[in-house]
């Protein structure tokens, strides 16, 4: 959500259940003769709710009336739920429905990552029945027990509550995945990775030096142990570092790599060979670096995971990085662009023709920048594909390429022979190359839509960079590209930050500009258990934004950055710094942190 748009969220209080009847999902069919004493949902609700699923979603613009009809030819062809079927399709986001369904049962939705879970509920409720029903204990007061559910139709789920507590049970509703996830953070139902050490160590420690430990059950479990410590503590990397007399494992979140535990040197080999065997590496080759994948569940999650090891003095070091899709949000209205940059997003992926760069280092977002963007394009109605090194998320509808320079698949020939398969959009994974850079731009000429990717520091530098590739610059100017850069940084912890006494000297003593405004607010990072001590807690993205128009084409084929600049000041301009000092003025981060990642 951007700054502009942010709202106060309408409040909804959780209606109490009076439980009896038959359990119902929004998408079941509806049993007439089932009992009927229940105060809320009622029954006619839930017809309501399953007749005018499709036709809510439509109406609130979130589907079109084309993938209403596609998502219920597939319903009918493959069965289940409709709400699945959408999801399954890529034409909506879980949470969505979950909203909408929530909305219409008069049900508050809530957003579990933020909620605080007191331990007397988790004791009225074990693990399993919270596991079976889908349900987590909020919440204590009185003979009243709060209760958060994926399906806040299930009145048999609540029933069973109401009767093994003898509570009167309210409920508030979050998505299935949110509640499967909670339950197991919550609950802490996996043995601590010092546990299974112990148990390892307890062993014979000849047989824990080598690789034939890998099929004991305990050293798997320390494996999964730490992937699932890496998905609850939101990290996006595993690093596995053998050192002289530790292996340390430190995972990245938010951008920042931080300590997660120590492994004894004892179990370094037998650990990373369990790793190279889950990803399909050869664990007798340590002396060149390997590559491969691997998967696991979390709840109702798939994470893809991409494992990449390198010889180091005191044995292999090993990266895995996290690839959650449940856990990403790939639509444009999601990013934090501002009012202005995202119409003129909007405006580009609305043309048939044209060209989106996104610029920026390694880590700074840039792919799912370009996924984001092409959940503006309507699938059905035009031909979308894609070249990609590697394929990150997999895009329904839309024709994804692995590229392999290995067999000879690069952008350039991938691109050369793609244009031959009649594409509407296309993009690009990155323009790495003077002849893929030189093939983009034309095919932007000649009416396709072409996105993709470039190593720039700036949205303005995309120009030089492109013209130092080798493209013409009136090729360039013609093709009129809209050029965003961007950079990622930590977003404040919203349960712990603290607000600045005084702003104005903290922009003082930055040399920053104070606002005409000075009715302004600043916030510092402070630290709690839920951030992990460090005051942040997820990210948030800084932006600008330039399109290229025909006021820039002498600037452009002159290759002069400053008249680019000022052309596109002049057009409302913002850069990444000044975007990302109005987010620190709307409580999103710190100053501190724009200057850490914007450095001019």
């Amino acid at each position: 959500m951007s700054v502009e748009d942010q709202d106060e969220p309408t409040r909804i209080e959780p209606a109490p259940y009076v439980a009896g009847g038959a359990g119902l999902g929004p998408d079941d069919e509806i049993d007439r003769d089932a009992p009927t004493q229940i105060n809320e949902p009622s029954l006619s609700s839930i017809r309501s709710v399953r007749k005018l699923l499709g036709n809510r979603l439509v109406e609130a613009n979130v589907i079109s009336e084309d993938e209403l009809k596609l998502s219920l030819r597939e319903q009918q062809r493959a069965g289940g739920k409709l709400g699945e079927v959408l999801e399954r399709l890529g034409f909506v986001q879980h949470n969505i429905i979950s909203s909408i369904l929530a909305q219409d049962a008069g049900s508050e939705m809530v957003d579990l990552d933020h909620a605080i879970i007191y331990p007397e509920g988790l004791d009225l409720i074990p693990y399993r029945e919270a596991k079976k029903r889908n349900l987590i204990p909020l919440a204590v007061e009185g003979n009243m027990l709060l209760i958060a559910m994926g399906n806040t139709y299930d009145v048999v789920a609540i029933d069973a509550i109401q009767r093994r507590t003898g509570m009167d049970v309210q409920v508030v509703a979050a998505t299935p995945r949110d509640v499967d996830e909670t339950i197991e953070r919550a609950y802490n139902t996996t043995a601590s990775i010092e546990d299974t050490i112990d148990l390892l160590l307890q062993g014979d420690d000849e047989k824990v030096l080598d690789e034939g430990a890998v099929s004991e059950a305990p050293m798997v479990r320390l494996a999964d142990q730490i992937l699932m410590l890496a998905v609850r503590e939101r990290a996006t990397d595993v690093h596995i570092e053998p050192d002289e007399l530790v292996v340390r494992i430190r995972f990245r979140v938010d951008g920042t790599i931080r300590q997660a535990t120590v492994i004894p040197n004892v179990l370094k080999l037998a650990l990373i060979a369990v790793f190279k065997i889950k990803s399909g590496m050869d664990i007798t080759e340590k002396r060149i670096p390997q590559d491969g994948r691997t998967s696991f569940q979390v709840g109702q999650r798939r994470i893809d995971v991409r494992v990449s090891s390198l010889p180091t003095k005191y044995g292999e070091n090993m990266v895995l990085r996290l690839l959650d899709k449940g856990a990403m949000t790939l639509q444009l209205d999601a990013l934090d662009f501002s009012r202005r940059d995202r119409r003129m997003v909007n405006q580009t992926m609305d043309s048939s023709y044209g060209m989106l760069i996104v610029s920026g280092p390694t880590g700074a977002g840039k792919t799912t920048t370009l996924y984001s963007a092409l959940d503006c394009v309507n699938a059905l109605e035009r031909s979308v594909f894609t070249l990609e090194d590697p394929i990150e998320y997999d895009l329904p509808i839309i024709r994804q390429t692995q590229i392999n320079e290995e067999i000879g698949l690069s952008f350039a020939a991938g691109l050369r022979t793609l244009l031959r398969q009649d594409p509407d959009v296309i993009m690009l994974g990155e323009m790495r190359d003077t002849e893929t850079a030189q093939m983009a731009v034309r095919a932007a000429l000649t009416g396709h839509l072409v996105l993709s990717t470039l190593h720039a520091n700036t949205a303005i530098a995309s120009i030089p960079r492109l013209l130092d590739m080798g493209v013409e610059p009136y090729l360039l100017a013609a093709a009129q590209p809209l050029l965003i850069g961007q950079r990622l940084g930590r977003r404040l912890c919203d349960q712990c930050r603290e607000l600045v006494t005084d702003p104005q000297e903290v922009l003082e003593a930055h040399n920053l500009p104070i606002p005409a405004n000075d009715d302004f607010h600043l916030y510092t990072a402070k630290g709690c258990s839920r951030c992990g001590e460090t005051g942040y807690r997820g990210r948030v993205a800084f932006y600008e934004v330039a399109k290229v128009t025909q006021s820039f084409n002498e600037a452009v084929i002159n290759n002069d950055t400053l008249v680019l600049e000022s052309l596109a000041r002049s057009e409302g301009f913002r850069s990444m710094r000044e975007d990302g000092l109005r987010k620190a003025m709307a409580g999103m981060t710190s100053v501190e942190e724009v200057l850490r990642v914007v450095s001019t």
